[in-house]
Formats: structure tokens, C-alpha cells, sequence
């Protein structure tokens, strides 16, 4: 998935490991806290990256998107309270090729302590709260891409273990490639971005 240069460090070493069939009820834990504390302030939540994608190698965190009806939606989420913790605002990866205004990549982070976790909050509708979603949703119809999307994670990670520079440098443009037969595949089969998964 398109990088946050948020990585997931285990005593300074970036970490991939074998799927693990608990992550979506760690998810639905995580999305349970998050439906509690923020109350109807949110659009709608899902469980995205790599640890959503039944199979595929990960670090060990899970991803959570919020979606909200604006950033200042975001700003107002009463998280602090239930645990997350409130990181600076970011911007995500724009794909090569692609000119987009900045709110198109615009988002707010949290970060989950006791349960490694990160929480992105983007706008409903906005290019990157529907990035990745489709990501997700291709690799989980596309068990090939997903594979080798993991082993050059695994390969990334054994060759820069301690460098997030150069593990995101190389990942975030195979992803490109990867999401651009996803693009295709969401043309040709209608895709739209599903409902809340919580």
C-alpha cells in the first residue's frame, strides 16, 4: 500500500511478517474504540492495508481509514480519549503522472499505542480515501499481485532493515504499477468503494 513513511519498526528494524488470521478481529476492535469514541462523527470506517488483504505478508499493524464529510470533521474527532495519539498533519503519495489538488491528498494520523495501529482520517470522496480501498479490494481478487506484492516487501525488508528511505524509495513505485492494472480492473468491473466495514 502507498506509503506514510509511518513504518513498522521492531528495535529499529523494519519488520514483515506471515499473515496473521487474527488481524481482522484485532481490526474490529480497534474500528469498536473507534465507533465509541467518535460517535457519529464519522462517514464511515474501514480496514485497509496490507494486514486487510486475507495471505498477504505485513508489518504488524493495522491500518484503519476514517472517513469523514471534511477535514474539519477530523479536527473535532474526540480520540485522544479512547487511547490514539494525534501525529502532524500528512499528506499522502502522489502517483507519478498524476497532478492532484492538495486536499486530494490531504488527511490527519493517530497512532494506537497498546495495539500497534494507525489510523488515517480522510475525506469521503477525496482520490486518497478511495486509493486505498481499491488497493485492497484488487489484491484481495488478485491472489498473484498480492504474493508478489508480498515477497518484495519481504525482499525490501531483508535488504534495507533499518531503512525506511530506501524501503519506501523502491515500494511505493511498485505499487504504482500495481495500482495501475487496478485502476483498470475497477474500469472494467464497476468497482466503487464499498460501505463501512464497522
Amino acid at each position: 500500500m502507498p506509503s506514510v513513511k509511518s513504518c513498522a519498526m521492531t528495535g529499529g528494524m523494519i519488520v514483515i511478517v506471515p499473515y496473521k488470521p487474527s488481524w481482522p478481529s484485532e481490526y474490529a476492535a480497534i474500528a469498536a474504540r473507534i465507533r465509541a469514541a467518535a460517535g457519529d462523527g464519522i462517514v464511515a470506517v474501514h480496514h485497509i492495508g496490507s494486514t486487510a488483504v486475507p495471505g498477504l505478508a505485513a508489518k504488524d499493524i493495522i491500518d484503519v481509514q476514517i472517513a469523514v464529510a471534511d477535514i474539519a470533521a477530523a479536527d473535532r474527532l474526540p480520540l485522544g480519549g479512547a487511547g490514539f495519539t494525534l501525529g502532524s498533519p500528512r499528506t499522502d503519495h502522489c502517483p507519478p503522472g498524476m497532478t492532484l489538488p492538495p486536499e486530494q491528498l490531504e488527511k490527519r494520523f493517530y497512532k494506537l499505542g497498546d495495539r500497534l495501529a494507525n489510523v488515517h482520517i480522510r475525506v469521503a470522496g477525496r482520490f486518497n480515501q478511495r486509493y486505498p480501498l481499491l488497493c485492497r479490494d484488487y489484491l484481495r481478487a488478485h491472489r498473484g499481485a498480492a504474493d508478489a506484492y508480498g515477497v518484495i516487501k519481504q525482499e525490501l525488508a531483508r535488504l534495507h532493515p533499518d531503512d525506511q528511505d530506501a524501503y519506501y524509495a523502491i515500494k511505493d513505485p511498485v505499487f504504482d504499477v500495481i495500482m495501475a492494472g487496478a485502476e483498470d480492473w475497477a474500469a472494467q468491473t464497476g468497482w466503487s468503494p464499498p460501505p463501512s466495514d464497522s
